[in-house]
């Protein structure tokens, strides 16, 4: 998380909000090896925020690092451009990156593989609901044996979320027409991800301290 205090001033329940809405990131476990182990996830927070379900694959290394519960992080990344010192329109600026990220800290503990059945239908369901007026997808469309087989190839885990932490980037420590000309350009020119969301998320009025 950005060190700014003016980047990190976003409400629990906003990053929660945040992370419930993007439903993929990135789960980060200390491995055996000096580096730590990464997985990219699909999961589902909880209505109250205090838990997020997740699977694994099997032969997941990670599967065999959290036998029992152990600390984990979910990093969960949004919008993202770099910010050319040109598209601010003063002088003595210097190229920096704006984005969006949330952090889920707690602990992950595996679940009882009866579990898993219910948490892929409540992953799909979220998801297909995206796809509206498309008919959702469920597992009744699959072939029972089919669906048992893939079963075993994966498996339930929760993670007992302790912390959250977000890094909104988005020229806070600007004065306000500055950082609107610089979104006006990001919008045009930038380049990242959803280059356009992050323009207007520095237009909007959350980028204003006062206003958060």
């Amino acid at each position: 998380m950005h060190p700014n205090p003016a980047f990190r001033g976003t409400a629990t329940e906003k990053n929660l909000a945040f992370a419930r809405e993007r439903g993929f990131g990135t789960l980060a476990l200390s491995g055996a090896e000096d580096a730590p182990l990464l997985s990219h996830v699909p999961f589902l927070i909880s209505e109250a925020g205090d838990y997020a379900d997740l699977h694994l694959v099997r032969s997941n290394p990670m599967v065999r690092a959290a036998k029992s519960a152990v600390p984990a992080r979910l990093a969960v990344t949004g919008p993202d451009s770099y910010v050319s010192p040109d598209w601010y329109g003063v002088a003595d600026q210097v190229p920096t990156w704006n984005y969006v990220a949330v952090h889920l800290t707690g602990r992950l503990e595996p679940l009882a593989s009866e579990a898993l059945p219910d948490l892929l239908d409540r992953l799909s369901a979220q998801f297909e609901a995206h796809l509206a007026p498309k008919p959702l997808w469920t597992r009744d469309k699959m072939d029972a044996d089919a669906f048992t087989r893939m079963l075993r190839m994966i498996l339930p885990f929760r993670l007992h979320i302790e912390d959250v932490q977000g890094t909104w980037k988005l020229g806070q420590n600007k004065p306000t027409d500055v950082r609107h000309a610089a979104a006006a350009q990001m919008a045009a020119h930038g380049f990242g991800s959803e280059t356009r969301e992050l323009a207007a998320l520095m237009q909007s009025p959350f980028a204003d301290p006062d206003m958060e």
